[in-house]
């Protein structure tokens, strides 16, 4: 059975280009294009893993991930992000969702094959030894 992901970002071509990836790599996508109908699709669809925008309108991903933290302490959620840890603001972003129970970071400026490889590689080693990492 396919590892289910749920993708929630704002930007139309970057949920697309994602969700192509992911599903190359043999999982089922499931996308939201903002936080509250991200935090609806957790409910009805039930991923293993989910992919989050730290900047969107309405609500932006650490308002989401702390309605994930209430509910669901071990679900891994990656934080997707166009900046950069170089910012001093970013910095203190990334601490945040770290301390929040962030599993990691996905950079959209770097190489994002990269990127979901680091992620697939990651949730392996979760489902392999049953676990969480920063949860």
């Amino acid at each position: 059975m396919k590892k289910k992901i749920l993708v929630v970002d704002d930007e139309p071509d970057f949920l697309k280009l994602i969700e192509v990836r992911l599903e190359a790599n043999n999982y089922e996508v499931a996308t939201a294009s903002n936080g509250k109908a991200g935090l609806e699709a957790i409910s009805s669809y039930k991923p293993d893993a989910v992919l989050l925008d730290i900047l969107m309108p309405e609500m932006d991903g650490l308002e989401v991930l702390k309605e994930i933290r209430k509910n669901n302490k071990n679900l891994p959620v990656f934080m997707i992000t166009v900046f950069s840890t170089d910012d001093e603001f970013d910095q203190k972003r990334f601490k945040l969702a770290k301390s929040m129970g962030a599993t990691g970071f996905i950079f959209k400026t770097r190489d994002l094959d990269s990127e979901i490889k680091n992620v697939t590689t990651l949730l392996e080693v979760i489902d392999k030894n049953n676990t969480t990492i920063g949860a």
